[in-house]
Parts: C-alpha cells; sequence; structure tokens
C-alpha cells in the first residue's frame, strides 16, 4: 500500500514539473513580430508564427513548373532575417571565418561570362558595392558556410530556409499572385528588380518592367516596402539561397516545413524570390529558381533562417 502510494506520488511530481517546463518554455517563445540579433555582426532577425498555406502556383515555366499546388502546415515559429545579409554582414564572416568564397562570379559584359577577378567583393557592378546592399556573387556553398559561421558564433542553430517555409514567409498570409495583390502595376515601388534603370546600365534584352525603381544594381536593403510578416527585399534585389535539393515536381508527402533533401550529389539547389536583373513575372513567391551548388552568379544572395 505504502509502495504504491510512494509511485503515485512520484508520478504525479513528474507530471507536474513537466507540465511547468512547459508553462515555461511558453512563456519563454518570443511572439510573432519580435525583432532581435544575437551579436553586433549578425542579421536582425524577426519571428514569424506558425501556419498553413498553399503552395506553388499553377504558373511556371515549362522548365520550371510550380506545381502540384499542396497544403503546407508549418507547427513550429522561427526567425527569420529581416533583410537579405548584406555586404558588411558577410565580411565579418570573412573576416573570422577559414572559409574562403568562391571567385569568378558570372557577371554580364556584352554577354553573361565568368571573368577574373570577379566574386562577392567585386560583383560587375562597376563600383565598390555599399556594405549596407546585399551581398551578390555567393554560391550555395559560400551561404551554408555562412550560417554555420553564425551557429558557431553564437550558438544558436541557423540555416537556411527550406523551399517551403521560404514561400511561407514571402506569402505572409496572402494568396495572391504578390504579396500585395494580382497585379504588377506598381511593382517598382515595392521592389528592385529588372527596369528602366537596368536597362540604361546594360545591354541586356530581357523583358523589362516598365517603370523604374531607381535602381540599376542591388539597392541598399530596406529601400522598398516590407511584405506583412515585416520583411524586406523578399521580392526582388537577390535571390535568396535555400536549403533544399531541387525536384519537379513537387515531391509528395512534403508539407511539414522541411527541405526536400537526397541521397548522394545534389545536382542542382532551390532558389527563391527573383533579383535586381529579373524579370516581372520571376518574382511571384511561388516561382521557383535551380542552379548548381557552385554557381557564382551576380543576382545571388542570401536570407538566413534560426530555430527558436
Amino acid at each position: 500500500m505504502n509502495d504504491n502510494f510512494a509511485l503515485a506520488t512520484f508520478r504525479a511530481t513528474v507530471v507536474f514539473a513537466l507540465f511547468l517546463v512547459t508553462i515555461n518554455c511558453q512563456a519563454d517563445a518570443p511572439e510573432p513580430g519580435t525583432e532581435f540579433t544575437d551579436c553586433d555582426a549578425c542579421p536582425v532577425m524577426v519571428v514569424v508564427p506558425g501556419g498553413q498555406f498553399k503552395m506553388g502556383s499553377l504558373e511556371g515555366e515549362a522548365d520550371r513548373l510550380e506545381g502540384p499546388m499542396h497544403d503546407v502546415r508549418i507547427d513550429y515559429s522561427f526567425a527569420v532575417g529581416k533583410f537579405e545579409v548584406t555586404y558588411a554582414q558577410f565580411e565579418a564572416f570573412v573576416r573570422e571565418s577559414t572559409h574562403i568564397p568562391a571567385e569568378r562570379c558570372i557577371v554580364f559584359t556584352d554577354k553573361w561570362e565568368a571573368l577574373e577577378n570577379t566574386s562577392w567583393r567585386n560583383p560587375g557592378y562597376g563600383r565598390a558595392p555599399l556594405a549596407t546592399e546585399p551581398v551578390g556573387c555567393i554560391s550555395w556553398l559560400d551561404a551554408k558556410a555562412y550560417v554555420a559561421w553564425l551557429s558557431a558564433k553564437t550558438g544558436k542553430r541557423y540555416r537556411l530556409p527550406s523551399e517551403s517555409e521560404w514561400e511561407y514567409v514571402a506569402r505572409a498570409g496572402t494568396t495572391t499572385r504578390y504579396y500585395w495583390g494580382d497585379a504588377a502595376d506598381d511593382i517598382c515601388e515595392r521592389a528592385n528588380l529588372f527596369d528602366a534603370s537596368g536597362r540604361r546600365a546594360s545591354d541586356l534584352a530581357y523583358v523589362s518592367a516598365d517603370c523604374d525603381d531607381g535602381y540599376p544594381f542591388t539597392a541598399p536593403v530596406g529601400s522598398f516596402p516590407p511584405n506583412p510578416f515585416g520583411l524586406y527585399d523578399i521580392t526582388g534585389n537577390v535571390w535568396e539561397w535555400t536549403a533544399d535539393c531541387y525536384a519537379m515536381p513537387y515531391p509528395p508527402d512534403l508539407a511539414d516545413g522541411s527541405s526536400y533533401q537526397v541521397e548522394g550529389a545534389c545536382k542542382l539547389r532551390s532558389i527563391r524570390g527573383g533579383g535586381w536583373i529579373t524579370s516581372v513575372p520571376r518574382q511571384r513567391p511561388a516561382f521557383r529558381g535551380r542552379d548548381p551548388e557552385p554557381l557564382v552568379f551576380a543576382p545571388f544572395g542570401l536570407r538566413v533562417a534560426r530555430d527558436l
């Protein structure tokens, strides 16, 4: 009788202790919209809530399909960079780490080509990049090295967002073609993309936006309005690498925010968000880029995620 009473008391104590731990963890969890930074050189992070959304679209290009459309439920909150990683932040990483970023970036002269003496320090703008501009000429391998350095520096788990997490935060609760609506009439007021400024700066034959955002290359981060989650330049400026190995169509049963990976080498990595040299339709949150891990291309950068 005494042994049974003691066992019941012990079990009740354990259950109560676990209850208190749960309550304390919930109390300590930051509210959605909370902003923080883990070090002076670290990106400013924004807490985003979990939720559900319809991923993909019926649009896309012949070799870049965006379907099938499917429901994704993200049952956790996490943090995302308020801005794309800047030159100043990436410079701190290069200075403090042993990683040597890739060089021979693909830039535009009279054609796209990989040139000597081009890199994240010289992305082909004809001038030095500003400290507050998003870093460009970044390979997926460089992006992975950057988040690994952040994790080691801060003791927190920084990473690249999964493709589904990226589209979730880019849409920010919206269901339209762009996070502000279906029409792109005022896109130059909302994003840095290929437009009249880009046409004046290069001889590219791309179809440009019929407007002028004022930036022929990258713009300082935060130059355009944020999306509803408070994230800047989620559309345009530079493309943002994700963690996923690219698969078309979307793999079945990948609906919880996790990234898609394969055994062995990954041929292509997903990259999202459009950029300063990108046409209007590719600025949609559903559009999917895919490129090799080592590729170093002028408009390729990154935005980070962090587990809470």
